[in-house]
């Protein structure tokens, strides 16, 4: 996921927290009683002196908003627990490796961001613990790719997945209904089911019949992004190597991109900019591929307008954009209690609050039989059974090999070169041949 992207990211977990309602909240224990690990409150308090834990994050990540540090603490009367952020990841993730290089200055948490995962689990995995061996934490309860992510060549997992990004297709009833299409979900997502050219197909019946001024898609890059995160490999094989150039699955899923920026069935928008944001207002598109945590923000730009006219669908093939970890330094005074609080953070009964409170969607996939996910419904988007629309995503995304400069390449494949063919008419080859210059020369610097 672009890191442009992440703030934004946040802010719509924020927007989402009321639209989940309060329904959704049924068996979240803000007191703490959720307790993965079977604590109970006053346990090992007494009246000595607190061990005070860091945590390390970016952005509003979420874990203190939603109230998990103080449930935490009243469990553990003899932990402290203080949060220190830095706004944009950008900023952040170059001062965690400067840290992690001296071995100094580092939070007793470290909070590390999807698109720059692979790179901390191939150089910096010696400087970690491995949290696989922390009590509490159970491989089974993760989703198999989430745990991969996090996990080094050598087995070592030195990342809890936090969240994730399981993605649908967001769409436009009342546009679909002018269009002469379905507006049932389960219809809408039989469009296109299993495969992305079945997608691309709709957009074309869309535009034969499209209200005046809509396009079917908001951009050909979102196409691209999600086509390519439903991939086992796109850009990196497992050995490492870039290999997006020769890799079948990227040249499909831009083959099929660039078909909707040519076939002018697009909003030519670019995603997260003031015009996009527009576009949601004046519902001058009518789909967008949506993971879990920007049903919030799709909320927010579209306004009252949009309640009960935006649902969403299962996309053509399980996607994920967006998720998060947390790492332990090895170098940081209070490893095991640091580590026994990453496992607690990041246990299914946990996600589940995060879920219902932030809009985050679990990694933990034994967090999606409890309340708070399964029974899960978003009043915005028509009563849409949002906990196991994405829990099917998430279920059926594949274990995708990830590399350390995956987001250089995929910025430039999409705004170097997609959007050269979307609003500036080149042909696709000519995109493709941009965005690989760009591309090999970030590589090489």
């Amino acid at each position: 996921m672009r890191t442009r992207t992440r703030m934004s990211r946040r802010l719509a977990a924020l927007a989402a927290v009321a639209a989940l309602g309060t329904g959704v909240l049924a068996g979240c224990a803000d007191d703490g009683t959720s307790a993965a690990d079977g604590s109970t409150a006053g346990g090992g308090g007494g009246g000595g002196a607190k061990t005070t834990l860091t945590v390390g994050v970016f952005g509003a990540f979420g874990l203190k908003e939603a109230g998990l540090y103080d449930a935490y603490m009243k469990l553990h009367p003899d932990i402290e627990i203080k949060q220190t952020s830095i706004e944009r990841n950008e900023n952040y993730y170059p001062q965690l490796l400067t840290h992690l290089g001296s071995g100094s200055g580092l939070a007793d948490i470290q909070a590390v961001e999807v698109s720059n995962i692979a790179e901390v689990t191939a150089t910096q995995s010696g400087k970690l613990e491995d949290l696989s061996r922390a009590p509490g934490v159970n491989k089974a309860d993760f989703l198999p790719w989430k745990w991969a992510e996090g996990t080094a060549k050598d087995n070592k997992t030195v990342g809890l997945g936090t969240d994730t990004g399981p993605t649908g297709i967001c769409y436009r009833k009342d546009l679909f209904a002018k269009a002469g299409l379905p507006t049932d979900r389960d219809a809408v997502g039989k469009l296109w089911a299993g495969d992305w050219n079945r997608y691309l197909e709709a957009g074309r019946q869309y535009k034969a019949k499209a209200p005046a001024g809509t396009a079917f898609v908001d951009s050909a890059s979102g196409v691209l992004n999600s086509i390519t995160g439903s991939s086992a490999t796109r850009y990196y094989d497992a050995s490492g190597k870039v290999v997006y150039k020769d890799n079948p699955a990227v040249k499909q899923a831009w083959d099929i991109a660039s078909a909707f920026a040519a076939g002018g069935l697009t909003a030519k928008l670019q995603q997260f900019q003031p015009t996009w944001d527009q576009g949601f207002a004046n519902a001058s598109f009518a789909t967008v591929s949506c993971p879990a945590w920007m049903l919030g923000y799709i909320q927010d730009k579209a306004g009252a307008a949009g309640k009960d006219q935006w649902d969403v669908a299962a996309a053509p093939k399980p996607s994920n954009w967006g998720g998060s970890f947390l790492t332990v330094p090895s170098a940081g005074p209070h490893k095991a209690e640091a580590a026994k609080l990453a496992a607690w953070l990041t246990a299914p009964a946990q996600q589940a609050v995060l879920f219902a409170k932030r809009g985050s969607f679990p990694s933990a996939k034994a967090a999606y039989g409890l309340p708070a996910v399964a029974d899960a419904k978003h009043a915005y988007f028509g009563n849409a059974p949002i906990g196991q629309i994405f829990a099917r995503a998430a279920e059926g995304t594949p274990v995708q090999t990830l590399g350390p400069k995956d987001q250089i390449i995929q910025q430039n494949l999409s705004d170097i070169g997609m959007l050269q063919v979307e609003q500036k008419g080149k042909s696709p080859q000519q995109g493709w041949d941009a965005a690989v210059k760009a591309i090999d020369n970030a590589l090489d610097q």
